[in-house]
């Protein structure tokens, strides 16, 4: 688990606070376009970004703002994610898919993060939202769609909420221990029982949610050099013959999907400021890549340039 502050605009001069706010923001989630309440450029900010293995959790607290993300913004691309967020400061205004949303002080809004939406709050307020990508949560895009507008209704909503809204403290209480990376795992299956509850889609078939299951349990063990096809197998008493089918299922090759996901982490590691002095052979075992040549080719066929260069344009 790593914290930063991608932001804090008390350190800045006030000529520079809205390109760096921009900056920030786009760093930590999806591209949108940037509307500031204050015209003139009087700007203030703190962000805070904690990395929780493949989720994470960002925090914005500042001046009036408004981000839109158009459909031009959706076509340029980024991560399939989505981002179950709190309001813990004021009153917020969110739009997406034709729903408008009042949040105030002590409610979730959910967000799909692969859909054009507005958000925005005037005055001094504050958001935290925790982001995942769709393949982790193992929900379909429908389904949470279904599910966006009846999160009250859950059964889990107060639980999630009061989880979310202390999430920053307990982070910080166990930082740099092996605990944090669970608490960002364990959020994930949170946030999915809360959409599950209030979902009208059908329940997953068996082997999807056995599907599930495993790729939770793969990620949860990346690190591990020893996690293989025979043991992964083992841990969900299935054949591995099974286990291979399941992935072709999902048009996917097992040994593939590990190293891309090992691999995604790598990456996401080189340009984390936690980790800028750490050696990238370092990181790369830290990742299951043993062999530094073979981290190399892999990262240069995924990403057209070396590990160096890639941190050095980051």
């Amino acid at each position: 688990m790593a914290m930063a502050v991608l932001l804090d605009t008390a350190a800045l001069p006030r000529q520079d606070r809205a390109e760096a706010f921009y900056a920030a923001m786009m760093s930590a989630s999806v591209p949108s376009r940037v509307e500031h309440e204050d015209a003139s450029g009087n700007v203030h900010a703190r962000m805070d970004f904690w990395l929780l293995g493949a989720p994470d959790l960002f925090r914005n607290e500042g001046s009036g703002i408004r981000l839109v993300r158009t459909p031009k913004h959706v076509r340029i691309g980024g991560p399939e994610r989505l981002a179950l967020a709190v309001q813990v400061i004021g009153e917020g205004v969110f739009s997406q898919a034709g729903h408008d949303q009042r949040v105030r002080t002590g409610e979730l809004m959910l967000v799909d993060l692969t859909a054009p939406y507005e958000f925005g709050w005037s005055g001094h307020s504050a958001s935290q939202a925790f982001q995942i990508d769709y393949r982790d949560l193992g929900l379909s895009v429908e389904a949470v769609r279904a599910a966006a507008h009846r999160l009250p209704a859950s059964p889990l909503y107060e639980l999630v909420l009061h989880h979310l809204t202390v999430l920053p403290g307990i982070l910080a209480s166990i930082k740099g221990t092996t605990s944090a990376e669970m608490v960002g795992a364990a959020t994930t299956q949170l946030v999915r029982a809360l959409l599950t509850s209030v979902s009208d889609h059908d329940p997953p078939a068996p082997a999807d949610v056995l599907f599930t299951r495993i790729l939770w349990y793969a990620r949860r063990h990346l690190s591990d050099p020893e996690l293989t096809a025979a043991r992964i197998a083992a841990e969900h008493n299935i054949s591995v013959r099974y286990l291979y089918k399941l992935f072709a299922e999902h048009q996917l090759s097992l040994e593939q999907w590990l190293i891309a996901e090992r691999l995604a982490h790598a990456t996401r590691q080189l340009t984390d400021p936690a980790s800028r002095h750490r050696p990238i052979a370092s990181i790369a075992a830290a990742w299951g890549f043993l062999d530094a040549g073979h981290f190399t080719r892999r990262f240069r066929a995924a990403h057209g340039m070396t590990p160096q260069e890639w941190r050095r344009l980051h």
